[in-house]
């Protein structure tokens, strides 16, 4: 008996790994996106510029949530000189980087991510946060003046400095007992006071600096605008938004810090912008 049920057993084992096999054969391409590879690539490296009158600290909530995600990210300093100064310097950094990178600007640093992603292929989305965005030929002043001031404008001093080869310029700060209700109203005193204290000035002349190229023409745009804005006309924001056919908008009550008070939703736009990249 038993010697007439073994070829029986071998043959049906035989015949359940020719369908195995052949189940694999079917189609070499799907197996290999299922089990080979993510099908949106590698994640992209946020780098994440500061604006005018802060540091890279001014991201740390927002760093912590992406590190969290399993995101590289770097917050480089923005030296806050000018235009031309802080796109170059923005720039050779970028050129560092191996791999996709979703670049994010706050505020001035709008200006400087457009001009210094320009022409390079591995910035595959711009993120701006209560951000400036000129247009070649454009400066902050001359495209802010197409909305009414903000009453940060107001609340601005003025104070010389002398560099080491002798040459001079102005530096621009806020006054600070002012900074509280007219930069970061949706933050404690306490919080407030201690932006003061730290605040780093941009250079006058950064207010007018032109730019030479704007990579929000040709690249991905996502912008979040902070309803109470203070610093930055809102109006003037959507506007920006709008020009730039960017892929997201979102809205948020937020004053013109929004990654200090509200670093999840400036977190959730990166990450959208991130997880879209990788579908390019």
């Amino acid at each position: 008996m038993a010697f007439t049920k073994r070829p029986v057993a071998r043959r049906a084992t035989l015949a359940l790994g020719a369908v195995v096999i052949s189940a694999l054969a079917v189609s070499p391409s799907s197996a290999t996106g299922e089990l080979g590879r993510t099908p949106s690539g590698p994640k992209p490296t946020v780098v994440l510029v500061h604006g005018a009158f802060a540091d890279g600290s001014s991201w740390n909530a927002v760093v912590q949530r992406l590190q969290h995600d399993g995101y590289q990210v770097i917050a480089p300093p923005n030296t806050l000189r000018g235009i031309p100064q802080d796109s170059t310097y923005l720039n050779s950094l970028l050129k560092t980087i191996k791999g996709p990178i979703v670049l994010v600007g706050h505020s001035y640093a709008g200006e400087v991510i457009s001009q210094a992603a320009a022409g390079l292929d591995n910035v595959k989305a711009l993120v701006y946060i209560n951000a400036i965005m000129p247009d070649k030929g454009e400066s902050f002043s001359s495209l802010s003046g197409k909305f009414p001031p903000a009453p940060l404008t107001s609340a601005l001093k003025q104070v010389p400095f002398r560099n080491g080869d002798g040459t001079t310029g102005t530096d621009v700060y806020i006054r600070p007992e002012k900074l509280h209700a007219t930069f970061a109203q949706d933050l404690s005193q306490q919080q407030a006071s201690v932006l003061a204290s730290t605040q780093r000035p941009i250079a006058q002349s950064a207010f007018t600096d032109k730019l030479t190229a704007a990579a929000w023409r040709d690249k991905p745009v996502y912008v979040l605008v902070g309803k109470q804005d203070r610093a930055i006309n809102p109006s003037l924001e959507r506007y920006e938004a709008k020009r730039a056919h960017a892929r997201k908008t979102v809205e948020i009550d937020s004053s013109h810090v929004s990654l200090v008070s509200h670093p999840q939703a400036v977190t959730d736009l990166i990450l959208s912008a991130a997880h879209d990249s990788g579908r390019q």
